[in-house]
C-alpha cells in the first residue's frame, strides 16, 4: 500500500494543539475590510478551533 497523502490545502490551514483538538483561522479577514467595524475585525485575528461536526472531515483530510 502506497502512504496517504494529506490535502495540501488543509495542512496549510489547520494545526493540532497538543491536546488533540485542531486550531483553524476566522475567515472573512483578507479583503473589504473598510465596511467591517473595527471591533469585528479584531475578533476575526484571534484563532478557533474545529467544530466537533467538521471534525470528521478535517480528520480525514489530514490523515488524523
Amino acid at each position: 500500500m502506497p502512504k496517504v497523502k494529506t490535502k495540501s490545502g488543509a495542512k496549510k490551514r489547520f494545526k493540532l494543539t497538543g491536546t488533540g483538538k485542531v486550531k483553524r483561522k476566522h475567515a472573512f479577514k483578507s479583503h473589504i475590510l473598510t465596511k467591517k467595524s473595527t471591533k469585528r475585525k479584531r475578533a476575526l485575528t484571534r484563532s478557533g478551533l474545529v467544530s466537533s461536526a467538521d471534525m470528521n472531515r478535517v480528520s480525514q483530510m489530514l490523515n488524523i
